[in-house]
Order: structure tokens, then C-alpha cells, then sequence
């Protein structure tokens, strides 16, 4: 069956933000590509297999669920994957058995650990969270003093893949002095587990925000989320990464677009009001068409009368309430209109675009949130 809309992913795109990444970040420092989120809306089905083809050889994800979709999408024995987050005691010996690595921020999940890794013979790999001022996760100076014997105790049964933190909005300068302090705080909590002879693989702290901002923190390893798909976290740090250079050029590129087509075409005369209840009323007379998607495809009801699509070159305005599973647009506009006519949501038709940034801002979501709320149902098609 024809789905009511389809996501593209350029692959062309993807491989232009790695080789940014990659010029930005410290040579020999690994990224692990965060596809948390359903690959923060891009879907981990397909975006995984392209992730690894382009070199990727380590991912992120924050729940146990994700990481078993990760793990089906997976093509290389030598790729590796990590949760951040939920992880249930009940299922540590799928993830010891696979060889998924995981966060460790409580007492109660590393003995859990331990005690999985010894019925399973096999020794369950964890990456210590140091909780370093952002007040989530992780485990303080005082915890770290009596996770210590605990460590030592259970040394046959783990092994400390890495030691991490996450910081508190690196996106925002409004942050400096705590971010700075979570940096010091991180050095020296990890210097106290090396004192203690607690030797991790791999140091890790920073996420896309924090790479650009704290070169210095870049480590073993960076978690690298909405920059390899191509969006900032913030403008504030385009803007810094911009500042000082020469040529202020756009590095990114969007991995995303998002398409519809039109399900019907009518006509209505001034006086009519356009969909439920009575938020537009037809100033003149219109041609208006119907687009197969609404607020249950991650279209927002808040674009009700502001929200715009592209159709063959036009950018139109959306009129009436935005519905469950359709939404009305104004195409009068447009001499040659027909059923099937392709509609893009976010994306490039012709010489104008929508992006995701000004979806957002119509709809009054953060890039994250809007990406993240598009439905996995909606098929995603890479495209070369």
C-alpha cells in the first residue's frame, strides 16, 4: 500500500557532513554516530547500514529498545554500540552477550552487571558516568570513592570500557561557567579512579555542541548527534564557528526531505469557511487542495493557518485547522494543479525551500523535537 507521505535521505549529504566532522574533530578521535530518537527522525533502519557503508564503526543510543533496532540494522561484526541511558537489570545479559557496552550511573545496575556477566562467563562492558554538574546521571566524588572497591571487587566481571559526562548546554554561552566547571570536575573525578588504578578505554564527554565549543574535551571519542544530520544545535554556535573565518559558508548540508502529494483539488467561492469550525473564512474565490497529512504524521495542528508546503515551485499557505490526517492548502495561486502533484513539507521544490529550522519556528518546536516526532511508520527511501 502507498504510504500518505515518504522521507528522503541523501547519502550524498550525509558523506559532506562527515568529512566536516572529521576536518573539525582531533585526528584519531573516534566518532560515535548518536542515533537516538529514531535516529533523531531520520529512521535507524535505514540510516545505520548508510552510517556504517560511510565508515562509521561505533553508535549511541540511549534506550535498550533502540538498541536492539540498532543491532538488527547492523551490518558489520567490527561495529560497535553503546546505550547512555535505560537499560532494564533484566535485560544486561542480552546486552553482555552481544557485546553492547552501557552507562553505569547507579550501584544497583553495576552489581546487576556483574552478577549477569558471571552466570554468562563473559564480562559485561561499562562506561562509568561521572556526574559533573549536570544533576541527571552519574556517579559524584562521594559515590566514586565507594564505587571503587566495588570495581575491584567485581574486576572479573567488567571491563571499563570508558569513563563520560554529559555536559549541561554547551549550545548556550549563558552556560560557560558551568560547563567550564563540569570540565574541571570531570578531570579530576577521572584522575581519581586512574589513582585507584581504574584504567578506561575510552574518555568520552562530548556531544556535537560541546565538539565545536571545547576542542580541548574532544578525548577518545565524541558523541556526535544533530551535526551529522546536518542541523546546529543552536545558531549561537554557527555563529561562533563561523566567527574569524574567511569565507562564511554554509558546511552542513540537510540530510531530510519530507513529501507528500495532492489528494484533491476543488473550489470553493468567497464567504465559505475552509475546514472544521470557523478559523478560515474565504476572503475571495479559491482553489484549494488537499494534502494526506496531518497532525498524527508529525505535521503540527499548531501550523493551522500559518503553516506553508511547496507545490511545483510554489510556496502556499496552509488554510483551516490542520486535522489528524489531512490538511488544506491555498493553490489559487497555481494555473496547473492536479491530483498527484507533489507536495514537500520540508525540503527544496524548484528555487524556494522549507527547512526544518522555519517548520519549527512556525510550529514553536526546537529541531530535535520536530525531527524526533515524526512517525516511523512514514517510509524512508536513501537517496544517492
Amino acid at each position: 500500500m502507498d504510504s500518505t507521505s515518504y522521507i528522503e535521505l541523501s547519502k550524498e549529504a550525509y558523506e559532506n557532513n562527515l568529512q566536516f566532522l572529521r576536518s573539525l574533530i582531533k585526528e584519531g578521535t573516534r566518532i560515535s554516530s548518536v542515533v537516538k530518537g529514531n535516529a533523531y527522525g531520520h529512521g535507524i533502519a535505514d540510516f545505520v547500514p548508510m552510517a556504517e557503508e560511510m565508515g562509521i564503526d561505533h553508535f549511541s543510543v540511549y534506550s535498550a529498545d533502540e538498541a536492539e533496532e540498532v543491532f538488527k540494522a547492523i551490518k558489520k561484526d567490527s561495529t560497535e554500540l553503546m546505550i547512555m541511558g535505560h537499560i532494564a537489570n533484566e535485560d544486561l545479559k542480552w546486552a553482555i552477550s552481544n557485546d553492547i557496552s552501557f552507562f553505569v550511573f547507579e550501584f544497583d545496575r553495576v552489581r546487576a552487571a556483574a552478577e549477569s556477566a558471571q552466570i554468562l562467563n563473559k564480562k559485561a562492558r561499562i562506561h562509568i558516568e561521572l556526574e559533573t554538574g549536570m544533576n541527571r546521571t552519574g556517579f559524584d566524588e562521594e559515590e566514586i570513592n565507594r564505587l571503587i572497591p566495588v570495581l575491584k571487587e567485581y574486576e572479573d566481571n567488567l571491563i571499563i570500557e570508558g569513563i563520560c559526562t554529559h555536559y549541561a548546554g554547551a549550545e548556550s554561552i549563558a552556560n560557560y561557567l558551568r560547563v567550564q566547571d563540569q570540565k574541571n570536575n570531570f578531570n579530576q573525578l577521572a584522575q581519581l579512579l586512574v589513582d585507584h588504578g581504574i584504567e578506561p578505554k575510552t574518555r568520552h564527554t562530548c556531544c556535537s555542541a560541546a565538539s565545536i565549543r571545547l576542542p580541548e574535551m574532544h578525548e577518545d571519542m565524541v558523541r556526535i548527534g544533530i551535526l551529522q544530520y546536518g542541523f546546529w544545535p543552536s545558531r549561537e554556535i554557527f555563529i561562533e564557528y563561523l566567527k574569524g573565518k574567511k569565507d562564511k559558508v554554509e558546511p552542513l548540508r540537510r540530510l531530510i526531505t519530507w513529501k507528500s502529494s495532492i489528494m484533491s483539488v476543488k473550489h470553493i467561492e468567497m464567504g465559505e469557511f475552509v475546514g472544521y469550525g470557523t478559523t478560515y473564512l474565504a476572503q475571495r474565490d479559491m482553489k484549494i487542495a488537499t494534502v494526506p497529512i496531518g497532525y498524527s504524521h508529525g505535521f503540527s495542528r499548531s501550523l493551522s493557518n500559518t503553516g506553508r508546503v511547496l507545490i511545483n515551485g510554489f510556496r502556499v499557505p496552509v488554510i483551516g485547522m490542520v486535522n489528524m490526517n489531512n490538511l488544506a492548502v491555498d493553490v489559487s495561486e497555481i494555473d496547473e494543479i492536479r491530483k498527484g502533484d507533489e507536495v514537500t513539507l520540508i525540503g527544496k521544490s524548484g528555487d524556494v525551500e522549507i527547512s526544518v529550522a522555519s517548520f519549527g519556528e512556525l510550529s514553536d518546536q526546537l529541531n530535535y523535537e520536530l525531527l524526533t516526532r515524526l512517525p516511523t511508520k512514514i517510509p524512508r527511501i536513501i537517496k544517492d
